[in-house]
Formats: structure tokens, sequence, C-alpha cells
């Protein structure tokens, strides 16, 4: 068996859910990390057992044509593939996303590509840890911080006004935990939501002042003490910009600290896929809705009908203010997914739309969901493997996956963004 420390020699062979690569090691699976597949690289081994082994590359003995000189230390957060050429990533990500459909849900899908996105400053949201006086993103498996602007997934702007908003509390004395940024599609507007540690209560004027001095739309602070805000803590985009150019009024608006779509580049092509995924006609109920990114665009193309459910209290209520643009377009419901399907003979069947998070659809609302009797499902997914799995739940249940499509979200990660439709059969 193999021990941590040791080194070998691997022939990487394909890319695995995670962003490690597989190799074998006289018969046994090493996952190794900072690879290309068809490389030979010297691993040295991190932790092992019988099944298995994670490794972490340290030469490259034939090295592949798309490796590149990273742009930044591979391993802080969101840069795992920061060392291949951008063009082999999708590709690298197709095949992750075809192992883990055949692997965990014994299905083969049709022909697909994954859409590419521009590398640097597609993030419009995203959170950064302050520890010991700095700022950063955390390094893979770590609490270490590591440089935010040096992986370039946000705009220097963002970066720039969430640690100078950072620095200015914690010289008041206030224990910042984390900062979240969000900006509008341009980046022309961004707002801010700080984490504090204990019940300290930040002082509202000087919050005014930080907002006016780096030009924020507003920002939030919470506390054991409480809430407080400044501005308005939110940004907005026209639904029109979102829909490529589909929807002709509407805004959609989210808090900072609201869930939501983070690639710039890809967000209208995301939408405009789900969109045309749903039926002209019959009732749509979109679970998971977040901020109603998909709820609000149907309405705004004149949609009815349309139940959305979301049981996150910041994302629910911008959910409900975006939503009251269409008066009686949208039924909003702010409760969990898995309690608004207990009670299945509220809403008639039609079209389901499901973006769970990464963790994928819960098993009591899986249950809930298969036997709903929903005409279609439209599945939206950030993780293959848990929508592998919940892929073949559905089939199970009677669906069959009619069509696949997969956007490139998160360039210089292992994660790529899905969107299936099951019907049912």
């Amino acid at each position: 068996m193999l021990s941590p420390g040791q080194q070998i020699e691997l022939e990487i062979e394909k890319p695995a859910a995670g962003g490690r690569m597989i190799a074998r090691h006289e018969g046994q699976v090493v996952l190794v990390l900072g690879a290309i597949p068809g490389e030979r690289v010297l691993a040295r081994v991190d932790k092992a057992d019988r099944q298995l082994a994670f490794a972490s590359t340290v030469e490259i003995r034939r090295p592949s044509p798309d490796r590149r000189e990273p742009f930044v230390d591979p391993l802080c957060g969101g840069c795992l593939f920061a060392h291949v050429e951008y063009a082999r990533q999708p590709i690298l990500k197709a095949d992750i996303i075809r192992d883990a459909f055949a692997r965990l849900g014994r299905i083969a899908l049709p022909s697909f590509d994954v859409a590419p996105s521009p590398e640097h400053g597609y993030r419009m949201r995203g959170r950064l840890y302050v520890r010991d006086g700095a700022i950063g993103f955390f390094r893979e498996g770590t609490h270490a911080l590591c440089d935010a602007a040096a992986t370039c997934l946000l705009t220097q702007a963002a970066v720039a006004r969430a640690a100078a908003c950072a620095q200015a509390l914690l010289s008041d004395g206030c224990g910042v935990d984390s900062v979240v940024v969000t900006e509008d599609l341009p980046g022309d507007s961004r707002a801010l939501h700080v984490e504090v540690r204990g019940a300290a209560r930040v002082d509202g004027a000087r919050l005014e002042e930080l907002v006016a001095a780096l030009a924020l739309a507003g920002c939030s602070v919470r506390s054991d003490g409480g809430r407080l805000a400044a501005g308005d803590p939110s940004v907005s985009d026209p639904l029109d910009a979102l829909t490529h150019g589909r929807a002709s009024q509407g805004r959609l608006r989210r808090r900072a600290e609201s869930f939501f779509q983070a690639n710039r580049f890809l967000l209208p092509a995301l939408v405009s896929a789900v969109m045309d995924a749903v039926p002209s006609t019959g009732p749509v109920i979109d679970l998971y809705a977040g901020v109603g990114l998909f709820a609000v665009s149907l309405a705004a193309l004149g949609r009815s009908g349309i139940v959305a459910v979301e049981g996150e209290p910041s994302s629910g209520a911008d959910l409900a203010e975006n939503a009251s643009q269409f008066p009686g377009a949208v039924r909003v419901f702010t409760e969990s997914v898995e309690r608004f399907l207990a009670d299945v003979a509220r809403q008639p069947a039609g079209t389901l739309i499901v973006d769970p998070p990464r963790t994928g659809i819960s098993r009591a609302a899986m249950s809930s969901v298969g036997s709903y009797g929903a005409r279609r499902i439209v599945y939206v997914s950030c993780d293959p493997a848990t929508m592998a799995r919940d892929a073949r739940r559905l089939v199970d249940a009677g669906y069959s996956l009619e069509t696949f499509q997969a956007f490139d979200l998160f360039p210089n990660t292992p994660h790529v963004e899905s969107v299936g439709v099951f019907d049912h059969v």
C-alpha cells in the first residue's frame, strides 16, 4: 500500500470531479493534484488507504501541450485549473460530466459542449475572509488566506472596495470575519455585506461615511448584536440584459447577502437556456428560486401561473420584491422546498425548475419531486456528481433525459453549470 510522503511516477488518465486527475499505481487509483490527462508526472503521496490514494504533482516528466505557467497559486480559492490552458478546460469539464453520469447515474449523455467564458473578472459575487488583519480567499482545504486580487475572479475594484471596508472597520475595533461583495453585470455598481464576530455594533454614521468614501450602493453589517445598513446594500440589472433582450421591462435586484449566479458573461445564456426549456403554456414552479432569476425573467416575458419557492430569508425577500413588479404573475413562497413539496395538493402539475445547492436535491425533496407528476423538470446544477445522482432518481421515477447543456460559469476551477431537461415518459 502507498504511504504518505512516498514519491511515485504516474501516467495521468482522465479528470475526476473535484479538480484532481486519475492515475493508477500497481492497480491502485491515485487522485493527483496539479496534473493534466496525458502527462507523466512525479507525484508525492499525501494520504492513502487500500482503495484510494491522494497525491500532488512535484515534477512534470512529460508535459501536456495544454500546460501553462499558472498566473496564480493554483491552491488559492477558485484556481485549481490555473495550470491548464483555458481552451482545454471546457473539454476536461465535459469529460467530468460524462464520467459522473455514466458512473453515478448509469446514463449516457447526448453529445454536448461546455460553453466557454472569459477567465478574468467573471464573478459578480464573492466572499472574502478576514484573519489577523489580512483579507483574501482561503487556500484549498485550509483556513490560510491567499491574495484574492491575484486570482482575477473578481474585478480589481470589487476586491479593493472589500479590502478597504474591512480595514476601516478593523481600525475601529470591529472583529470582521468576512466581507461579501456583489456587483451588477457591467461592474458599475457594487454593494457589500460584512459579517462581524461577537456582539460589536458598528456606528451608523461611520458606515454612511464608508459607503460614500468607497462609492458603494450600500453596505450591511451583521453581528450578534443585530443588523445595520447604510445606503441600499443591493445591486440590480435590467431584465433585458439578463435575458439577451427578450424581456422589455423590469429589473432584478439582489442584496449582497443573497445568493446569485455569479458569472456575468454567461448568465444571459444560462437564463435563455432555462426559458427555452420551459413550455409556452402551463403552470411553472421554480424551486430553490433564489432572488427570482428564472421565475421573474419568465414573468417579464408575459408568463403567468408561476410559483417561486425560496427558503433563505435574504434571497426570499429579494424574490418577493422582484416578483412584485409583475402583479399576479408570480406567487412567492418563502419556505423550504421540502415544506412546500409536502403539500403536493396545493399546486397543479406542470413544469418544475430546480436549481438546488451543490449538495443537490435532498432525499426528502426528491421523493416529492419524483412523485409530483410534473410533465417536465428543468434541472440546473453546479455539481455533476449530485446532478448525476439525482438524474438517476428521476429516471427511476419515470422521467427521460431529453436535452443537456453545460456552461463554464467557473473558469479555472473544476466546477461547471449544467441544464438538463427531463420529460415524464
